[in-house]
This record gives structure tokens, sequence and C-alpha cells, in this order.
């Protein structure tokens, strides 16, 4: 749909794919305030969760499972927060709401990757955009997008 950040990706902000299934694609954020935070996108524009047909609850549900499972695995993550804010889009005058999940791990323990520490100083409340006091290196995203590119492919 023209207009829509999420119809309309670049080549540029689709480079950390992770998987591409029948109705979602899920992607590594490029901002990894949370360490393994990731994107589910309905492939289809879409502007409320309850217009999912079943068959995409059915896989959006299965790929949760995955992705927890993942993130779990490999970071040791304690919990996942799973989101549906659709709050952004209505910003615009002319609002365009696409249907996408965040997925924000949260640790009880510091994530180390390639040497480099990070901290969920906030475990046990809310998280906040931009409240986090550190973001990841280019190195330490590609890390971390090998390391679930792998899991998720074994």
């Amino acid at each position: 749909m023209k207009g829509c950040e999420w119809c309309n990706l670049s080549e540029e902000d689709k480079k950390y794919l992770l998987s591409d299934t029948e109705y979602w694609t899920v992607y590594l954020a490029d901002e990894q305030d949370y360490i393994g935070r990731c994107i589910i996108i309905l492939k289809r524009h879409c502007g409320s969760l309850p217009e999912l047909t079943d068959d995409e609850w059915m896989e959006l549900f299965l790929l949760i499972k995955k992705y927890e499972k993942c993130i779990k695995t490999v970071f040791d993550a304690e919990l996942c927060n799973w989101s549906c804010l659709m709050n952004n889009f209505y910003k615009s005058p002319e609002p365009c709401p696409h249907i996408h999940i965040h997925v924000r791990p949260r640790y009880k323990k510091p994530v180390v990757i390639n040497g480099n520490t990070y901290l969920d100083n906030h475990f046990g409340h809310h998280y906040s955009s931009g409240e986090t006091e550190q973001m990841c290196s280019k190195e330490d995203i590609q890390t971390i997008y090998g390391l679930m590119k792998k899991w998720l492919n074994s």
C-alpha cells in the first residue's frame, strides 16, 4: 500500500531477514537496545489484529513459540515481551496502520557478545523507547543475527 512503511521496505531495511513464511516476515531489528529484538510483519496490509485470518493467527502463534525458544536458547533471555503497538501510525494526519509485532527479550543476567557486555538495567519493569543506556555495535548486531539465523536453520 502506498505510504505504508512496512509495505515499502528498502533493501537496506531487509538486510536482517530471519524468516519468511507464508504470511509473515521476521527481521532482527537494526536497533538492538534489547539483545535479539525482532519485528514480525504481516505480509499483507492489515490495520488491526481482529482482521487477521485464522491461518495468519496460527502461523503467528508458531513464530512466537519458535522465536521465544531461539532467544532463550541462544542468549539465555529470561522472558520476552511481545507487543503490537500501533500508536506511531496515528501520529500522521492520514494514518496507515500495518500489523507488526515487536519482541523485546528481557535479561536478568548480562549478555556478552564479542566480549561486550550488555545489561538489561530495567529488568522487571516496562521497557521504554530510548530508555536503554547502550546500543550494540554493527559488529555485535552481525553476530546476533548470525547466531539467531544459525539456530533457526538448524
